[in-house]
C-alpha cells in the first residue's frame, strides 16, 4: 500500500518519556510499532503502516491530562487493552458499552494519556 502524502497530513509525533527504552518497548509490544536507532543515537518509531513516525523525548512534561488527545487505531479494543496491560500500561477509561464508537484511554509507562479507537471491520 503506497504512503499517502498530502498537505495537512499528521506525519510526526514526539512523545514525552521518562525512560526511552521502556517507552519504546511498551509501544512495540502493545501496538507493534517498529523502532530504529537514528544516526545521532536517538530512538525513533514508525507506526504499523509506515505513515506516522516519531520519537520519544526526555525532559518534557508528560501529557497526564487530556488536552490534545492522540488515538491509536486498533482492530479489537479488548485485545489492545490486554496488550497495553501486559506491556505495563494502565487502563484509565474502558469502552462505554452504550457508545456507538469503541474508544478507551490508557497511560503509557511515562504517564502520557493516550486513546485507542476500534475501527469497525478492521482486519489485521
Amino acid at each position: 500500500m503506497p504512503q499517502t502524502y498530502r498537505t495537512g497530513k499528521i506525519c510526526y509525533i514526539e512523545i514525552p518519556a521518562t525512560d526511552v527504552k521502556v517507552s519504546a518497548e511498551f509501544y512495540s509490544h502493545a501496538f507493534g510499532w517498529q523502532t530504529r536507532q537514528r544516526g545521532d543515537g536517538s530512538t525513533a518509531f514508525d507506526d504499523t503502516v509506515n505513515e506516522v513516525s516519531g520519537t520519544w523525548v526526555l525532559g518534557r512534561p508528560v501529557a497526564t491530562e487530556p488536552g490534545l488527545m492522540v488515538y491509536i487505531m486498533v482492530a479489537s479494543a479488548a485485545r489492545a487493552l490486554e496488550a497495553i496491560r501486559s506491556a505495563g500500561g494502565e487502563i484509565v477509561h474502558h469502552p462505554d458499552p452504550d457508545s456507538p464508537e469503541v474508544v478507551a484511554a490508557f497511560r503509557d509507562p511515562a504517564g502520557n494519556l493516550i486513546g485507542i479507537y476500534q475501527e469497525p471491520g478492521l482486519a489485521e
